[in-house]
């Protein structure tokens, strides 16, 4: 491990990051007792004390053990978006002593079954609006929530239709609504679950076959929230605009459970808008921002810029995709601070890298975190490599996860043993600076970013053959003037297709079998796909192809 970016290391801060050896749950009680009428969620205009989310949070663990059967261990799906339900079960789930699995709530019903099936899980949080996602499946219990019933103050923000949606009572097998699952609360068992027990399971894909479950601890956990907060000197009086997805392991660890840690509050919104997202902020002092690079061009593209009041605002963070130089210029000319990238994966549970914030530097990494050693190496001799060269980005540290859930080959082909120490293949190329700043090169795993989605064409793959007329298709990366990248599916069809499906029929169908994010946009139909002589498609042909089309 080499050690220059020490030298621009945060001043004040030590190498080392110490941190609490409880359940991450007892961070929301601990709040709860230290700040108990103060805001731990802002939601459209609607406050919602710490005191409150604890009592909630007890009621609803009691119920989850008293009459779901959740047990220490058990896991609980969670498949909601931003929300003060979101939050509210997260923590349940962890005061119950079970282990929460997030789910993008873009997934429909054949990607919910997978996780259902591949956890074991028989319990699930899901709001009205994806009721019928999730009806099919035939779960135990199925707790259903009206993001309405937390809009109880009057509000002018533009609140999306799905939120304000009136509550509908929802009748079937196993169903509860959240009303009667709080009235019916009950007191939960003692806490026990501790550092090393499982906390978190975030999924993520990879090159062949369905998403892998990560398996975080409330230790592995616990080093992210709280290195996030410690390493931008994040304090109590912190107010956060949580608008990344809490599903998602960067807004889960940023825009909630690192501001439960200190005792901060979160200006919750349940989707990107880019007026709401500057009302909130005017009205509501929003002093730190988590956003990805398309919300921050979103942002700055506004007609409406000139009239936003910004002036709360004294860090701006994120990461997923890199920010264009003359957007970090733009927002650096108005707001006077710098846009600090990070980086780290599902694997990781948020942050290995974060750039300095006296120092950051643009469309970069930044510098490996606390206790994390990270390297660039030859990808097959594993030896490290000099600044400049460009190889794989390996870590080793303790947000590292334990493995994939249930999948040993999947967790040995993961890590590799260096000096020693077990290092996670990120599948990332990069290089290193003189100054020991990390940049991202290129992509070793096969993945497409969409807006800062992690695309994974082998499971658009396996979803794409569930269609009646594919008879083989290959997955590849489109550019995209707005997002980037976007999803381009070649398919070969069946005998006696030909002439009686459409590329847009293709794509309609896909649109409505998986989530908008992964669907393919673009479908091109050929006579046959590019193989191997063992009998693999080429994608790597497909996809430099594309490449060159687009040039």
């Amino acid at each position: 491990m080499n050690q220059r970016h020490f030298d621009h290391w945060p001043k004040g801060l030590p190498r080392h990051l110490t941190v609490p050896e409880t359940n991450l749950c007892y961070n929301l009680e601990v709040s709860a007792r230290r700040y108990p009428d103060k805001p731990c969620i802002v939601f459209y205009d609607t406050p919602i004390s710490y005191a409150e989310c604890w009592r909630e949070v007890e009621r609803i663990a009691g119920f989850l053990c008293g009459q779901c059967g959740v047990a220490r261990g058990d896991r609980v799906l969670l498949y909601m978006q931003n929300s003060p339900q979101f939050v509210l079960a997260y923590y349940a789930i962890l005061r119950a002593n079970a282990v929460v699995v997030p789910v993008n709530p873009m997934n429909l019903t054949e990607e919910l079954r997978h996780y259902a099936q591949d956890t074991g899980a028989q319990t699930v949080f899901v709001p009205q609006d994806l009721y019928a996602q999730v009806q099919p499946l035939g779960l135990r219990h199925v707790l259903v929530a009206a993001y309405s019933d937390y809009l109880r103050q009057p509000t002018d923000l533009a609140v999306p239709e799905f939120v304000a949606a009136p509550r509908r009572d929802i009748a079937g097998a196993g169903v509860v609504m959240w009303r009667d699952m709080l009235a019916a609360g009950g007191e939960p068992p003692p806490l026990v679950a501790g550092p090393d027990d499982l906390c978190v399971m975030p999924y993520t894909s990879g090159t062949t076959g369905y998403p892998k479950g990560c398996m975080h601890t409330h230790r592995s956990v616990m080093v992210t929230a709280v290195a996030g907060m410690q390493w931008f000197g994040t304090q109590q009086d912190t107010v956060g605009l949580s608008v990344l997805p809490l599903f998602h392991v960067t807004g889960m660890q940023g825009g909630m459970n690192g501001l439960v840690f200190i005792g901060g509050t979160m200006v919750l919104l349940a989707r990107w808008d880019r007026d709401t997202a500057a009302d909130c902020i005017r009205r509501h002092r929003v002093n730190a921002l988590q956003l990805i690079s398309t919300m921050v061009v979103d942002l700055l593209s506004s007609p409406r810029l000139g009239e936003y009041d910004l002036s709360s605002v004294r860090r701006m963070s994120g990461g997923g995709a890199a920010m264009p130089d003359a957007i970090a210029q733009k927002m650096h000319d108005l707001l006077g601070i710098d846009y600090v990238e990070g980086y780290g994966m599902s694997e990781t549970i948020a942050p290995t890298h974060i750039n300095p914030g006296e120092r950051p530097k643009k469309q970069c990494l930044g510098i490996p975190i606390f206790d994390v050693d990270a390297r660039v190496v030859d990808p097959v001799t594993l030896a490290e490599l000099a600044p400049g060269e460009v190889g794989e980005i390996v870590v080793h540290g303790p947000q590292v996860m334990q493995g994939y859930w249930n999948n040993p080959d999947a967790s040995a082909e993961a890590f590799v043993q260096i000096d020693g120490q077990r290092f996670l293949r990120t599948g990332d190329l990069g290089r290193v600076d003189d100054d020991g700043y990390f940049f991202m090169v290129d992509r070793l795993k096969r993945m497409i970013n969409a807006c800062g989605y992690k695309v994974w064409p082998a499971e658009v793959e396996a979803l794409m053959y569930r269609h009646p007329a594919i008879r083989e298709v290959c997955v590849v990366a489109s550019r995209d003037e707005r997002r980037g990248e976007t999803v381009k599916a070649v398919v070969a069809l069946k005998e006696g297709y030909a002439g009686t499906v459409s590329e847009q029929e293709i794509v309609d169908w896909a649109h409505a079998n998986m989530a908008t994010y992964k669907s393919p946009r673009i479908v091109e139909f050929c006579a046959a796909l590019p193989k191997s002589a063992t009998g693999k498609i080429l994608w790597r042909t497909l996809q430099e192809a594309q490449a060159t089309a687009a040039r």
